[in-house]
């Protein structure tokens, strides 16, 4: 299993999950390009399959390796994009706007500073604490299904090393800008072309584009209005 066989199979594809839906070869994963015949276990015991654990680990060295893209983007499941899709994904999802003020706190944190770990994150946001779990992913949620921040890499933490996140806008700065100059109906041409051999994921960047238009049009509706953008409450 070497790394460079992933990253040419996920530039190849356009995107794959790290590991299949239980096992449908749709959408497609890094686990059914390496081992096509072999259905998954999710077992992490003595007697269980190391390729899972062993592709899970190179799974954080590809995160880093900046030669592709990780985000917890497919139904918040592990995701990897090659630099070409993810650049044209930015052009039709990267938008602030409808963003909430959650979010938006998460997302400027990570502009002032990334990488950060899961703790010092929230810590940042002050958002630790059980309490606060189920706001802070809410608030990380719309970041990752819009491509505005990505997984790199992992920090150590204690008994588990926790992923680092970082805002698109620095790790990817060259992507970032390059999305810039793409107008969101060539994007999704490129992306349909680019991903004819993976449909739901195509379809999953219709959805969000459609969702993302929808909230636009609503928020030009209630007209609120702060500062130089538009937020939804």
């Amino acid at each position: 299993m070497k790394s460079c066989k992933m990253i040419e199979a996920i530039n190849r594809t356009g995107a794959l999950l790290v590991f299949p839906i239980q096992n449908r070869k749709e959408p497609k994963s890094l686990w059914s390009k390496l081992f096509p015949r072999s259905q998954m276990r999710w077992e992490w015991d003595d007697d269980g399959d190391n390729r899972v654990a062993r592709l899970w680990h190179l799974r954080e060295e590809l995160s880093r390796s900046g030669q592709v893209v990780y985000s917890k983007w497919y139904r918040g499941r592990a995701t990897f994009f090659s630099k070409a899709v993810f650049t044209n994904l930015l052009a039709v999802l990267g938008k602030r706007k409808g963003l909430s003020k959650g979010s938006l706190s998460v997302l400027e944190t990570l502009e002032e500073e990334s990488p950060l770990s899961t703790k010092s994150l929230k810590q940042k946001v002050k958002l630790q604490g059980r309490a606060f779990e189920g706001t802070y992913l809410q608030c990380l949620k719309p970041l990752w299904t819009r491509g505005l921040i990505v997984g790199y890499g992992e920090i150590d933490e204690g008994a588990f090393p926790s992923l680092a996140m970082g805002a698109t806008q620095l790790i990817f700065e060259d992507l970032w800008n390059r999305s810039q100059k793409i107008s969101e109906s060539r994007a999704l041409e490129t992306l349909q072309e680019s991903l004819e051999g993976n449909p739901l994921v195509f379809s999953e960047i219709l959805k969000q584009s459609k969702f993302l238009g929808e909230n636009k049009l609503k928020l030009k509706q209630k007209r609120v209005i702060l500062g130089k953008d538009l937020y939804l409450d």
